[in-house]
């Protein structure tokens, strides 16, 4: 849930003019009052370390946008010895494994701040991969310039239309033009590759060290909770993971029909209720309204045709496919649906990395 902090307060002068050319801007009235912008549930540096950038071990995941974006230190942080693949847009990156050029596909699918906005579930439903693993990423905004640009030479800000809407705020209080690009890490490299001198970028402070750009601000986000969730994908369909000690283990499905919307929701719910299974995660899409596209789902186990449904339901619930009353809850569940699709069983991991 987004966090309930009181309203951002600025400075009268955002950027003080005592600041030398260069200098780091310390801006604490960024953090809202009597809280902390970082969690105390945040895990520092990653599962191993510090996510490396450039890795040399044999799993390779595809991530949309520049070298830097959130989704390759999503991934670093998931799989620190991976390699990344950079690619243009989200399906090029699960084209990239359905193509062998990539082992996993990385994907935001839902944010504190958006919701699931994102509807990289859409892309999900489209194609045959599988939900391998999941991570949480505290997003941290940052205002970054070229090397001793002066924040009163400004006067434009790019990045992803979602980042400068999480920063409204903030980039109001600013008054610089804003632009959006394709994603954040984009936007740093081309202002890096084009030498702005009047263009600053929001992005996170490790596209900042990777692209050699000073941090004029640290905290630009409207909310201080601000998490992005992210789903790994792979092509080969694999057996659920065994329990490791201390975790547990999540099943993402969606179920399909065609009418009763109400009554097959209850009914879904009941399936689970009766055998204690908690869900995570029920998200309900109906498409039967006038001008509304319905939900394409590809029928794994059918012709491998796109079907396309008015109702839907997105549910994560804790358990794997290999427990039997998981397996009849499934099984309750197809006998009054007219689809119903696994999507994957993996580790549920609850805690939330940050990049700091």
């Amino acid at each position: 849930m987004a966090s309930s902090a009181p309203p951002l307060k600025f400075p009268n002068s955002l950027f003080p003019s005592t600041k030398k050319r260069g200098e780091l801007l310390d801006l604490p009235s960024i953090t809202p009052v009597g809280k902390s912008w970082k969690p105390s549930t945040v895990v520092l540096a990653g599962i191993n370390g510090h996510p490396q950038i450039n890795g040399s071990g044999g799993l390779r995941v595809a991530f949309q946008g520049a070298p830097g974006a959130y989704s390759e230190f999503a991934a670093k942080t998931a799989c620190p010895a991976c390699t990344t693949i950079p690619c243009r847009a989200f399906a090029d990156a699960i084209a990239a494994v359905e193509r062998g050029r990539a082992d996993r596909a990385i994907l935001p699918v839902e944010s504190t701040m958006e919701g699931t906005a994102l509807r990289n579930y859409d892309l999900l439903l489209r194609h045959d991969l599988r939900i391998v693993q999941e991570i949480n990423l505290f997003v941290h905004y940052c205002l970054l310039a070229m090397p001793g640009v002066r924040p009163g030479e400004l006067r434009r800000v790019i990045s992803h239309p979602m980042a400068l809407a999480h920063c409204g705020r903030a980039l109001s209080q600013l008054g610089l033009l804003r632009e959006p690009v394709e994603d954040t890490a984009g936007a740093v490299e081309m202002l890096r590759s084009n030498h702005l001198l009047d263009t600053a970028a929001i992005a996170s402070p490790r596209a900042a060290v990777l692209y050699g750009l000073d941090v004029l601000a640290h905290g630009l986000q409207d909310e201080s909770w601000n998490v992005t969730r992210f789903l790994l994908l792979s092509k080969t369909a694999t057996r659920p993971p065994q329990k490791p000690a201390g975790a547990g283990l999540k099943t993402s499905l969606v179920v399909a029909h065609r009418g009763g919307s109400m009554m097959v929701l209850l009914k879904v719910l009941s399936a689970f209720s009766k055998r204690n299974i908690n869900l995570t995660k029920l998200e309900v899409i109906n498409s039967s309204n006038e001008g509304e596209a319905p939900v394409m789902i590809l029928d794994v186990r059918g012709k491998g045709s796109l079907r396309a449904f008015p109702h839907v339901l997105y549910v994560d619930f804790e358990g794997s496919t290999d427990e039997s009353k998981v397996k009849e809850a499934i099984d309750e569940i197809s006998s009054f649906s007219v689809f119903v699709r696994i999507l994957g069983s993996y580790v549920a991991d609850h805690n939330v990395y940050d990049l700091q």
